[in-house]
Protein backbone atom coordinates (compact mmCIF):
# COMPACT_ATOMS: atom_id res chain seq x y z
CA UNK A 1 0.00 0.00 0.00
CA UNK A 2 1.50 2.96 -1.20
CA UNK A 3 2.10 5.81 1.66
CA UNK A 4 -0.84 8.30 0.38
CA UNK A 5 -3.22 5.59 -1.28
CA UNK A 6 -7.03 7.17 -0.93
CA UNK A 7 -5.96 10.88 -0.82
CA UNK A 8 -7.28 12.87 -3.28
CA UNK A 9 -5.72 16.26 -5.01
CA UNK A 10 -7.23 18.41 -7.15
CA UNK A 11 -4.49 20.31 -9.40
CA UNK A 12 -4.97 23.39 -10.68
CA UNK A 13 -1.47 24.38 -10.85
CA UNK A 14 0.74 25.04 -14.51
CA UNK A 15 4.38 25.34 -15.56
CA UNK A 16 6.54 24.43 -12.40
CA UNK A 17 5.91 25.20 -8.74
CA UNK A 18 2.80 23.71 -7.94
CA UNK A 19 3.34 20.81 -10.42
CA UNK A 20 6.37 19.90 -9.05
CA UNK A 21 4.19 19.77 -5.70
CA UNK A 22 1.33 17.49 -7.34
CA UNK A 23 3.86 15.00 -8.89
CA UNK A 24 5.76 14.49 -5.29
CA UNK A 25 2.30 13.87 -3.56
CA UNK A 26 1.44 11.04 -6.70
CA UNK A 27 4.81 9.75 -6.12
CA UNK A 28 3.69 8.91 -2.71
CA UNK A 29 0.91 7.39 -3.59
CA UNK A 30 -1.80 10.25 -4.28
CA UNK A 31 -4.67 10.52 -6.44
CA UNK A 32 -3.77 13.36 -8.69
CA UNK A 33 -6.47 15.06 -10.97
CA UNK A 34 -4.75 17.84 -13.00
CA UNK A 35 -6.86 19.88 -14.25
CA UNK A 36 -6.26 22.36 -17.05
CA UNK A 37 -7.26 25.68 -18.83
CA UNK A 38 -8.99 25.49 -21.78
CA UNK A 39 -8.30 26.34 -24.70
CA UNK A 40 -4.77 25.33 -24.53
CA UNK A 41 -3.83 23.90 -21.22
CA UNK A 42 -0.60 24.01 -19.41
CA UNK A 43 1.59 26.42 -20.20
CA UNK A 44 4.73 24.21 -20.45
CA UNK A 45 2.84 22.06 -23.28
CA UNK A 46 4.16 25.07 -25.26
CA UNK A 47 7.54 24.54 -24.01
CA UNK A 48 8.90 23.25 -26.83
CA UNK A 49 11.99 22.32 -28.32
CA UNK A 50 12.39 19.82 -27.84
CA UNK A 51 9.00 17.72 -28.42
CA UNK A 52 8.34 13.98 -28.29
CA UNK A 53 7.37 12.66 -30.99
CA UNK A 54 4.35 9.96 -31.34
CA UNK A 55 4.38 6.65 -33.98
CA UNK A 56 1.37 9.01 -35.53
CA UNK A 57 3.28 11.85 -35.92
CA UNK A 58 1.94 13.59 -32.99
CA UNK A 59 4.88 15.36 -30.34
CA UNK A 60 4.01 16.15 -27.19
CA UNK A 61 6.22 18.67 -25.02
CA UNK A 62 9.23 17.05 -22.79
CA UNK A 63 8.79 19.84 -20.47
CA UNK A 64 4.93 19.06 -19.80
CA UNK A 65 5.69 14.75 -19.71
CA UNK A 66 8.75 15.69 -17.43
CA UNK A 67 6.75 17.69 -15.38
CA UNK A 68 3.17 16.02 -14.71
CA UNK A 69 3.91 12.13 -15.04
CA UNK A 70 1.43 10.00 -12.19
CA UNK A 71 -1.85 12.44 -12.80
CA UNK A 72 -4.99 11.93 -15.00
CA UNK A 73 -6.06 14.58 -16.67
CA UNK A 74 -9.35 16.96 -17.32
CA UNK A 75 -9.34 19.76 -19.47
CA UNK A 76 -12.18 22.47 -18.17
CA UNK A 77 -13.00 25.99 -18.36
CA UNK A 78 -13.79 27.36 -15.31
CA UNK A 79 -15.24 30.30 -17.01
CA UNK A 80 -18.35 28.29 -17.65
CA UNK A 81 -21.23 26.82 -15.34
CA UNK A 82 -20.79 23.41 -16.05
CA UNK A 83 -16.54 23.86 -15.29
CA UNK A 84 -17.52 25.23 -12.37
CA UNK A 85 -20.16 22.76 -11.39
CA UNK A 86 -17.49 20.02 -12.32
CA UNK A 87 -14.65 21.25 -10.07
CA UNK A 88 -17.36 21.48 -7.13
CA UNK A 89 -18.06 17.59 -8.14
CA UNK A 90 -14.31 17.20 -7.62
CA UNK A 91 -13.98 18.73 -4.67
CA UNK A 92 -16.98 16.91 -2.71
CA UNK A 93 -14.46 14.05 -3.15
CA UNK A 94 -11.15 15.50 -2.28
CA UNK A 95 -8.70 15.67 0.38
CA UNK A 96 -6.57 18.87 -1.19
CA UNK A 97 -6.82 21.53 -3.88
CA UNK A 98 -3.12 22.94 -4.97
CA UNK A 99 -3.31 26.19 -6.76
CA UNK A 100 -0.94 28.49 -8.44
CA UNK A 101 -3.41 31.07 -9.86
CA UNK A 102 -2.40 34.95 -9.58
CA UNK A 103 -4.04 36.11 -6.23
CA UNK A 104 -7.82 37.20 -6.20
CA UNK A 105 -8.51 34.82 -9.73
CA UNK A 106 -10.08 31.76 -8.07
CA UNK A 107 -11.87 34.31 -5.23
CA UNK A 108 -14.01 35.82 -8.72
CA UNK A 109 -14.72 32.02 -9.58
CA UNK A 110 -15.84 31.44 -6.50
CA UNK A 111 -13.22 28.62 -5.37
CA UNK A 112 -10.83 31.29 -2.88
CA UNK A 113 -10.12 29.45 0.12
CA UNK A 114 -12.35 31.33 2.80
CA UNK A 115 -15.26 30.57 -0.29
CA UNK A 116 -14.12 26.77 -0.41
CA UNK A 117 -13.46 26.52 3.41
CA UNK A 118 -16.89 27.16 3.96
CA UNK A 119 -18.18 24.57 1.94
CA UNK A 120 -15.73 22.08 2.47
CA UNK A 121 -14.09 22.49 5.57
CA UNK A 122 -12.25 19.37 5.94
CA UNK A 123 -10.63 20.29 2.75
CA UNK A 124 -6.67 21.23 2.76
CA UNK A 125 -6.02 24.15 0.27
CA UNK A 126 -2.94 24.87 -0.81
CA UNK A 127 -1.69 28.07 -2.42
CA UNK A 128 1.81 29.12 -4.47
CA UNK A 129 2.41 32.34 -5.32
CA UNK A 130 5.43 34.44 -6.68
CA UNK A 131 5.62 36.29 -3.15
CA UNK A 132 2.87 35.57 -0.51
CA UNK A 133 -0.43 36.29 -0.12
CA UNK A 134 0.53 39.31 2.35
CA UNK A 135 2.75 41.85 1.87
CA UNK A 136 3.18 45.05 -0.44
CA UNK A 137 4.26 42.17 -3.22
CA UNK A 138 1.25 40.27 -2.64
CA UNK A 139 -0.17 40.98 -6.16
CA UNK A 140 2.76 41.06 -7.97
CA UNK A 141 3.09 38.17 -10.40
CA UNK A 142 5.63 35.55 -9.86
CA UNK A 143 8.78 34.00 -12.14
CA UNK A 144 11.73 32.27 -11.40
CA UNK A 145 13.75 34.46 -12.39
CA UNK A 146 12.27 37.43 -10.77
CA UNK A 147 12.49 35.33 -7.70
CA UNK A 148 16.19 34.66 -7.78
CA UNK A 149 16.92 37.82 -8.35
CA UNK A 150 14.47 39.49 -5.60
CA UNK A 151 15.98 36.59 -2.94
CA UNK A 152 19.52 37.48 -3.57
CA UNK A 153 20.23 34.18 -4.79
CA UNK A 154 21.94 35.92 -8.13
CA UNK A 155 23.57 38.38 -6.17
CA UNK A 156 25.59 35.19 -4.92
CA UNK A 157 26.00 33.35 -8.11
CA UNK A 158 28.41 33.25 -10.41
CA UNK A 159 32.38 34.09 -9.79
CA UNK A 160 33.37 37.99 -8.95
CA UNK A 161 31.59 40.97 -8.09
CA UNK A 162 31.19 43.45 -10.88
CA UNK A 163 30.55 40.77 -13.28
CA UNK A 164 26.73 40.70 -14.56
CA UNK A 165 24.57 38.33 -12.47
CA UNK A 166 24.31 34.96 -12.96
CA UNK A 167 20.96 33.04 -12.32
CA UNK A 168 21.43 29.46 -11.00
CA UNK A 169 20.66 26.87 -13.59
CA UNK A 170 17.61 25.20 -12.49
CA UNK A 171 14.47 26.77 -11.85
CA UNK A 172 15.36 27.07 -8.28
CA UNK A 173 12.50 29.11 -6.68
CA UNK A 174 9.76 27.31 -8.57
CA UNK A 175 11.39 23.35 -7.30
CA UNK A 176 11.98 24.74 -3.84
CA UNK A 177 8.74 26.06 -3.68
CA UNK A 178 7.05 22.79 -4.98
CA UNK A 179 8.36 20.95 -2.29
CA UNK A 180 7.73 23.20 0.31
CA UNK A 181 4.41 23.40 -0.69
CA UNK A 182 4.05 19.57 -0.12
CA UNK A 183 5.45 19.38 3.36
CA UNK A 184 3.34 21.93 3.98
CA UNK A 185 0.52 20.19 2.78
CA UNK A 186 1.23 16.60 4.63
CA UNK A 187 1.67 18.84 7.64
CA UNK A 188 -1.91 19.51 7.42
CA UNK A 189 -3.11 16.22 6.87
CA UNK A 190 -1.61 14.82 9.50
CA UNK A 191 -3.74 17.45 11.88
CA UNK A 192 -6.69 17.13 9.77
CA UNK A 193 -6.35 13.78 10.77
CA UNK A 194 -6.99 14.36 14.32
CA UNK A 195 -8.69 17.53 14.11
CA UNK A 196 -11.36 16.89 11.15
CA UNK A 197 -10.62 20.28 9.89
CA UNK A 198 -8.31 21.68 6.88
CA UNK A 199 -6.13 24.46 6.72
CA UNK A 200 -4.68 26.79 4.12
CA UNK A 201 -1.03 25.96 3.52
CA UNK A 202 0.95 29.04 1.50
CA UNK A 203 3.99 29.40 0.24
CA UNK A 204 5.89 31.65 -2.66
CA UNK A 205 8.81 31.25 -5.02
CA UNK A 206 10.51 34.39 -2.61
CA UNK A 207 10.29 32.84 0.63
CA UNK A 208 11.62 29.48 -1.18
CA UNK A 209 14.62 31.71 -3.05
CA UNK A 210 14.69 33.15 0.91
CA UNK A 211 15.88 29.58 2.32
CA UNK A 212 18.04 29.01 0.06
CA UNK A 213 20.77 31.60 1.34
CA UNK A 214 20.93 30.12 4.93
CA UNK A 215 24.82 30.27 5.11
CA UNK A 216 24.57 33.64 3.25
CA UNK A 217 22.34 35.33 5.16
CA UNK A 218 24.07 34.19 8.56
CA UNK A 219 26.74 36.24 7.50
CA UNK A 220 24.79 38.78 6.60
CA UNK A 221 23.05 39.34 9.94
CA UNK A 222 26.35 38.45 11.55
CA UNK A 223 28.34 41.11 9.88
CA UNK A 224 26.01 43.18 7.95
CA UNK A 225 27.88 42.74 5.13
CA UNK A 226 26.26 41.46 1.96
CA UNK A 227 28.30 38.67 0.72
CA UNK A 228 29.01 38.19 -2.87
CA UNK A 229 29.66 35.71 -5.79
CA UNK A 230 32.36 32.57 -4.73
CA UNK A 231 31.99 30.45 -8.48
CA UNK A 232 31.82 26.76 -6.64
CA UNK A 233 33.49 27.76 -3.17
CA UNK A 234 31.61 27.54 0.00
CA UNK A 235 31.15 31.19 2.03
CA UNK A 236 32.44 29.85 5.22
CA UNK A 237 34.24 26.60 4.69
CA UNK A 238 37.91 26.08 2.55
CA UNK A 239 39.08 23.93 0.54
CA UNK A 240 35.57 23.16 -0.99
CA UNK A 241 34.91 24.19 -4.39
CA UNK A 242 35.78 22.61 -8.09
CA UNK A 243 39.62 22.64 -9.25
CA UNK A 244 40.98 21.89 -12.89
CA UNK A 245 42.90 18.52 -13.37
CA UNK A 246 45.51 17.85 -16.06
CA UNK A 247 42.77 15.82 -18.97
CA UNK A 248 40.76 18.92 -18.43
CA UNK A 249 38.07 17.93 -16.52
CA UNK A 250 37.08 19.42 -13.26
CA UNK A 251 36.41 17.55 -10.32
CA UNK A 252 35.02 19.08 -6.67
CA UNK A 253 36.66 18.79 -3.53
CA UNK A 254 35.16 18.55 0.57
CA UNK A 255 38.43 19.13 2.33
CA UNK A 256 37.02 21.82 4.76
CA UNK A 257 37.59 20.10 7.84
CA UNK A 258 40.77 20.04 9.64
CA UNK A 259 41.02 15.55 9.19
CA UNK A 260 40.19 16.18 5.38
CA UNK A 261 42.33 19.19 5.08
CA UNK A 262 45.39 17.21 6.38
CA UNK A 263 44.63 14.45 4.07
CA UNK A 264 44.16 16.69 0.97
CA UNK A 265 47.70 17.75 1.56
CA UNK A 266 49.09 14.64 1.86
CA UNK A 267 47.39 13.25 -1.39
CA UNK A 268 48.71 16.26 -3.38
CA UNK A 269 52.27 15.89 -1.86
CA UNK A 270 52.26 18.89 -0.63
CA UNK A 271 52.21 18.14 3.76
CA UNK A 272 54.08 21.18 4.47
CA UNK A 273 50.69 23.24 3.41
CA UNK A 274 48.72 21.75 6.48
CA UNK A 275 51.50 24.19 8.42
CA UNK A 276 51.40 26.98 6.32
CA UNK A 277 49.91 29.34 8.92
CA UNK A 278 47.64 30.72 6.03
CA UNK A 279 46.15 27.68 5.81
CA UNK A 280 46.17 26.33 9.09
CA UNK A 281 42.82 26.74 10.17
CA UNK A 282 39.67 27.24 7.78
CA UNK A 283 39.44 30.60 9.46
CA UNK A 284 43.15 31.20 8.10
CA UNK A 285 41.87 29.17 4.67
CA UNK A 286 39.25 31.15 4.12
CA UNK A 287 40.88 34.72 4.92
CA UNK A 288 43.50 33.96 2.37
CA UNK A 289 40.98 31.97 0.02
CA UNK A 290 42.79 33.18 -3.46
CA UNK A 291 45.78 32.12 -2.33
CA UNK A 292 44.98 28.90 -1.48
CA UNK A 293 43.31 28.45 -4.78
CA UNK A 294 45.93 28.97 -6.81
CA UNK A 295 48.15 26.71 -5.13
CA UNK A 296 45.10 23.47 -5.22
CA UNK A 297 44.77 24.48 -9.07
CA UNK A 298 48.60 24.03 -9.85
CA UNK A 299 48.56 20.52 -7.96
CA UNK A 300 45.37 18.69 -8.80
CA UNK A 301 46.50 20.28 -12.77
CA UNK A 302 49.37 17.77 -12.29
CA UNK A 303 47.40 14.86 -13.07
CA UNK A 304 44.34 13.60 -14.68
CA UNK A 305 40.58 13.34 -13.17
CA UNK A 306 40.70 9.68 -12.62
CA UNK A 307 43.75 9.58 -10.79
CA UNK A 308 43.10 12.35 -8.09
CA UNK A 309 39.04 10.87 -7.53
CA UNK A 310 40.66 7.32 -6.87
CA UNK A 311 43.01 8.84 -4.56
CA UNK A 312 40.37 11.11 -2.48
CA UNK A 313 38.01 8.08 -2.68
CA UNK A 314 40.15 5.84 -0.76
CA UNK A 315 41.00 8.45 1.71
CA UNK A 316 37.76 9.22 2.72
CA UNK A 317 37.99 13.15 1.38
CA UNK A 318 34.54 13.95 -0.18
CA UNK A 319 35.23 14.49 -3.89
CA UNK A 320 33.22 14.07 -7.37
CA UNK A 321 33.28 14.47 -11.24
CA UNK A 322 31.47 18.43 -12.51
CA UNK A 323 29.00 15.86 -14.68
CA UNK A 324 26.71 17.13 -17.56
CA UNK A 325 23.30 16.10 -17.26
CA UNK A 326 23.65 13.50 -19.77
CA UNK A 327 26.45 11.97 -17.58
CA UNK A 328 24.63 12.55 -14.61
CA UNK A 329 21.68 10.72 -16.37
CA UNK A 330 24.02 8.14 -17.02
CA UNK A 331 25.57 7.45 -13.62
CA UNK A 332 25.33 4.30 -12.12
CA UNK A 333 24.31 5.79 -9.06
CA UNK A 334 21.83 7.68 -10.34
CA UNK A 335 20.47 4.14 -12.06
CA UNK A 336 20.92 2.11 -9.22
CA UNK A 337 18.59 4.82 -6.91
CA UNK A 338 15.68 4.27 -9.99
CA UNK A 339 16.34 8.28 -10.78
CA UNK A 340 15.46 7.49 -14.64
CA UNK A 341 12.42 5.38 -14.92
CA UNK A 342 9.96 5.10 -17.41
CA UNK A 343 6.45 5.48 -17.39
CA UNK A 344 3.42 4.84 -20.22
CA UNK A 345 1.87 7.78 -22.68
CA UNK A 346 -0.86 7.23 -24.44
CA UNK A 347 0.45 8.04 -27.50
CA UNK A 348 4.24 8.17 -27.15
CA UNK A 349 4.36 4.34 -25.61
CA UNK A 350 7.30 4.29 -22.96
CA UNK A 351 8.73 7.93 -22.20
CA UNK A 352 11.75 8.34 -19.79
CA UNK A 353 11.23 10.68 -17.07
CA UNK A 354 13.11 11.57 -13.42
CA UNK A 355 12.33 8.84 -10.89
CA UNK A 356 11.29 9.97 -7.48
CA UNK A 357 13.71 11.10 -4.52
CA UNK A 358 11.71 9.57 -1.59
CA UNK A 359 12.82 6.29 -0.45
CA UNK A 360 10.21 4.32 1.96
CA UNK A 361 11.17 0.67 3.38
CA UNK A 362 8.04 -0.63 2.45
CA UNK A 363 6.19 1.12 1.14
CA UNK A 364 6.35 2.35 -3.04
CA UNK A 365 7.03 5.83 -4.48
CA UNK A 366 7.32 6.74 -7.88
CA UNK A 367 5.48 7.03 -10.63
CA UNK A 368 2.23 4.79 -11.29
CA UNK A 369 1.15 6.29 -14.83
CA UNK A 370 2.54 8.62 -17.42
CA UNK A 371 2.03 12.76 -18.42
CA UNK A 372 -1.70 13.04 -19.77
CA UNK A 373 -3.05 14.05 -23.18
CA UNK A 374 -4.91 16.99 -22.78
CA UNK A 375 -7.87 16.02 -21.35
CA UNK A 376 -7.43 12.65 -21.70
CA UNK A 377 -9.37 11.04 -18.50
CA UNK A 378 -11.92 14.00 -18.94
CA UNK A 379 -14.80 11.19 -19.13
CA UNK A 380 -13.71 8.60 -16.50
CA UNK A 381 -13.61 11.88 -14.03
CA UNK A 382 -16.66 13.10 -14.75
CA UNK A 383 -18.27 9.43 -14.43
CA UNK A 384 -16.25 9.01 -11.14
CA UNK A 385 -17.76 12.00 -9.72
CA UNK A 386 -21.30 10.93 -10.87
CA UNK A 387 -22.47 12.69 -14.30
CA UNK A 388 -24.95 10.54 -16.16
CA UNK A 389 -24.34 10.30 -20.03
CA UNK A 390 -27.02 12.95 -20.60
CA UNK A 391 -25.07 15.45 -17.82
CA UNK A 392 -21.50 14.74 -20.03
CA UNK A 393 -22.86 15.41 -23.22
CA UNK A 394 -24.44 18.99 -21.98
CA UNK A 395 -20.49 19.48 -20.70
CA UNK A 396 -18.65 18.52 -23.65
CA UNK A 397 -22.00 20.95 -25.53
CA UNK A 398 -21.35 23.84 -23.42
CA UNK A 399 -17.33 23.55 -23.56
CA UNK A 400 -16.81 23.45 -20.11
CA UNK A 401 -14.84 20.40 -20.93
CA UNK A 402 -12.57 18.79 -23.48
CA UNK A 403 -11.29 15.51 -24.19
CA UNK A 404 -8.85 13.81 -27.00
CA UNK A 405 -10.89 12.98 -29.19
CA UNK A 406 -13.44 15.80 -28.31
CA UNK A 407 -11.68 18.84 -28.08
CA UNK A 408 -13.50 22.23 -27.23
CA UNK A 409 -13.60 25.08 -28.92
CA UNK A 410 -10.16 26.17 -30.44
CA UNK A 411 -8.63 23.57 -27.97
CA UNK A 412 -4.84 22.90 -28.42
CA UNK A 413 -3.02 19.80 -27.50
Amino acid sequence: MSLLEGIRVVDLTHVMAGPTCTQLLADLGAEVVKVERLPDGDDSRRSVPPTLRAPDGTEESAAFCMMNRGKSGLALDLKTEGGKLVLGRLLDRADVLVENYRAGTLDRLGFGWKQVHERWPSLVYCSITGFGRTGPYAQKGGFDLVAQAMSGIMSITGTARGEPPVKCGPPLTDIGAGMLAAVGILAALVERSRTGRGRLVETSLFEAGIVFTYWQSAIALATGTAPGPLGSAHPLSAPYEAFPTADGRWIVVGGANQANWKRLCAILGAPELAEDPRFATNAQRMAHLGELRAILSDLFRRREAAHWLARLDEAGVPAGPVNDIVEMLADPQTRARNMVVEVEHASLGRVRALGCPIKVEGAPTGPRKGPPRLGEDTVAILEACGFGAGEIEALFAEGAVAAPDRPGPGAGR
